[in-house]
């Protein structure tokens, strides 16, 4: 009766009221053959202590980030996290808040995403930020779908240095609309002709910088084309650390920017929770989806907070909503926040900085590498190596050595032969020469 507080009576009662005979009558809807004949092959209830025993074996098979050599990125990287920002997050009115329904009565969360959205405004050189989304995959989706509001276009072209994920996550999020998406192939060389894709149905073209292979690229050329065809430029950053260091999309001439904010306040987590990003132009102001927080002054002239914008479908009419997100990522947001404001804009570029500087010193160690080649001739953080055997063995065999060696590209597109063989390899400021000679002794003797 702990965890199963039903009676069989209760359970005829509510069958009752359904008007079914059993369980079975509500999955009739399932095809016979997607449901299971028997029940799973698992094992019997155990008590809590045996359960946590048989857990934490199987959680120590797992080789995570902390405990061996990480060279992993590919949009989600591993950075040191201040203690103080899970110190302060952790607080009971941040931890346990939600959204706030009557919200200038929440004058603290809303000043925090205030805060937030002023900082995302300022590293993206955008002049306006919505406050977080999920991840930067749903955010490039809303992206997209937020260009064709303004353009009242259909057409929206994907780089093939985006990211698989945000490719995949966007043309699922138009599957079934009357929407477009036109997906470039993947190119490790970055030489790919976007702006002569443009026509006049193009709504939006969208670009990843750093591209998926590490390229760092100025995109202001193309942003003029994009303008020049009544079209917008869609920025993402996978890496959110990059603006401390390279040119920011806003100031390349981007009409959106959507990012992954993990890297800043948010630890490796076995895929999440992640952060998303969405800034834009002020014009564009009222086809921003979800919540824009602003400030103003009360009728005694003291500094408060409301909520300025809330476009969301669960605040008002549907058909008038730009978006159907419902709640947005507020723990890390506010993590993002903490994390950035400790930094401060000097500790920002300097730790910017450092990662370039780190990944330099790995991709000149690397070159001299027998049967290993450098495929960027431009990075920030992270750059791809072609090797002389497929990477996903190799990342295998390191692996079964204590190095996590990088992302094989062929876990993003496995059918794709001519991409067996190059490995994505992230260096961030957690990376120490020891680090370094590992990966490198490593891959001396796998490719040997």
């Amino acid at each position: 009766m702990r965890y199963l507080p039903l009676t069989d009576g209760d359970r005829r009662d509510m069958l009752a009221a359904i008007g079914v005979e059993t369980i079975d009558d509500l999955f009739r809807d399932v095809p016979e053959r997607a449901r299971l004949a028997t029940p799973l092959d698992l094992p019997g209830h155990r008590g809590e202590h045996e359960v946590e025993r048989i857990v934490g074996a199987l959680a120590a098979k797992n080789l995570h980030g902390g405990a061996a050599p990480c060279f992993l990125g590919a949009g989600a990287y591993r950075h040191h996290v201040p203690a103080s920002v899970d110190h302060l997050i952790q607080r009971s009115e941040f931890l346990t808040a939600y959204t706030p329904y009557q919200p200038e009565i929440s004058q603290g969360t809303l000043q925090a995403l205030f805060e937030f959205q002023t900082q995302v405004a300022l590293i993206t050189a955008t002049e306006v930020a919505n406050a977080s989304m999920y991840d930067g995959a749903t955010a490039c989706a809303e992206a997209v779908l937020m260009a064709s509001r303004i353009t009242r276009r259909k057409r929206a072209i994907l780089s093939g240095g985006l990211h698989p994920h945000y490719r995949e996550v966007t043309a699922t999020s138009l599957m079934f609309t009357d929407h477009e998406v036109d997906l470039a192939d993947p190119d490790p060389t970055a030489d790919e002709d976007l702006a002569g894709r443009i026509d006049e149905r193009t709504s939006c073209v969208v670009v990843q910088n750093p591209g998926l292979f590490g390229h760092v690229r100025d995109f202001a050329p193309l942003a003029e084309a994009c303008h020049a065809a009544g079209a917008l430029l869609v920025v993402v950053v996978t890496e959110v650390m990059s603006l401390g260091a390279i040119v920011p999309p806003g100031a390349m001439g981007a009409d959106i920017v959507a990012c992954e904010g993990q890297s800043l306040g948010v630890p490796l987590s076995f895929g999440g929770p992640h952060l998303g990003l969405l800034a834009t132009r002020e014009r564009y102001i009222r086809q921003l989806p979800g919540r824009l927080c602003g400030q103003t002054v009360d009728q005694d002239g003291r500094r408060g907070f409301v909520l300025t914008l809330s476009t969301r479908e669960q605040h008002i009419r549907r058909e008038k909503a730009t978006s159907n997100i419902c709640t947005n990522s507020g723990l890390c947001a506010l993590a993002f926040t903490i994390h950035l404001s400790l930094l401060g804009e000097r500790g920002f570029t300097r730790l910017a900085a450092l990662n370039h500087a780190t990944a330099a010193r790995l991709a000149d160690r690397m070159r001299g590498l027998d049967g290993v080649e450098l495929v960027n001739d431009t990075f920030f953080n992270e750059f791809t190596v072609r090797l002389r055997r497929p990477a996903a063995d190799v990342v295998e065999a390191l692996a079964a050595r204590g190095v996590l060696a990088g992302v094989p590209v062929s876990r993003f597109y496995p059918n794709d032969p001519a991409l067996a063989d190059l490995l994505l390899v992230a260096a961030t400021e957690t990376v120490s020469e020891e680090d370094v000679e590992a990966l490198a002794g490593g891959l001396a003797e796998v490719l040997s």
